[in-house]
């Protein structure tokens, strides 16, 4: 690897623990900031500072927000009772572009995966059950990815809310399958397979 200045080399090294970003990356990254102007690299450093000083996790559903309560939590023309559990704050953008979801969501920040060290312990759980524990939930929607870490993560969560004595809770998983617009000749046994367990009546 060629030597840089040392700041430059910090920056490179800074952004190279950013996810998908290899040296050759970061150095792009690093070359682009030197060659702004002041003013945006200022503006990249403020709103890096900004992200790190004013958000928080919404005490209710540990999604990122600059408000507690999140909006969605806070608003009242959405259902409380209806909770739909996702992974990241990202897939709450995906739901809600269907424009058909009004209820509120639960973060869990990450899936159980014990190859990665991930166990259920590093996972946002218990605000979740607190809310099913206090019978303010009606229906939890089970959002995980459609992976080996997704299915585990649905396994536990609805082990976890039946366990938290909430039998009147309806537990449902998103239905997985055949994206629209693929051909079912190049379809996976897997995804056949569920899109088999997942058909409905017309």
């Amino acid at each position: 690897m060629p030597k840089f200045a040392e700041p430059m080399a910090r920056l490179i090294e800074e952004l190279k623990k950013l996810p998908g970003v290899g040296s050759k990356s970061a150095q792009r990254l690093a070359f682009h900031i030197l060659r702004s102007s002041d003013d945006d690299a200022e503006g990249l450093a403020a709103a890096v500072r900004d992200v790190k000083a004013k958000l928080r996790l919404c005490s209710l559903c540990n999604n990122i927000t600059e408000t507690d309560p999140c909006i969605y939590c806070g608003n009242p023309t959405r259902n409380q009772r209806l909770v739909c559990v996702v992974e990241e704050p990202t897939n709450i953008a995906s739901i809600e572009r269907t424009r058909h979801f009004n209820g509120v969501y639960h973060v869990l920040h990450g899936s159980i995966s014990p190859l990665h060290g991930v166990g259920p312990e590093q996972l946002r759980i218990s605000n979740l059950l607190r809310r099913v524990e206090n019978g303010s939930v009606d229906e939890v929607i089970i959002a995980t990815n459609p992976t080996v870490e997704g299915e585990a993560t649905a396994f536990y969560l609805s082990q976890q809310i039946r366990r938290a004595g909430a039998p009147a809770v309806k537990i449902t998983r998103i239905a997985t399958g055949i994206p629209v617009g693929s051909d079912i000749e190049y379809t996976d046994e897997v995804t056949m397979l569920k899109a088999m367990e997942g058909r409905r009546e017309l």
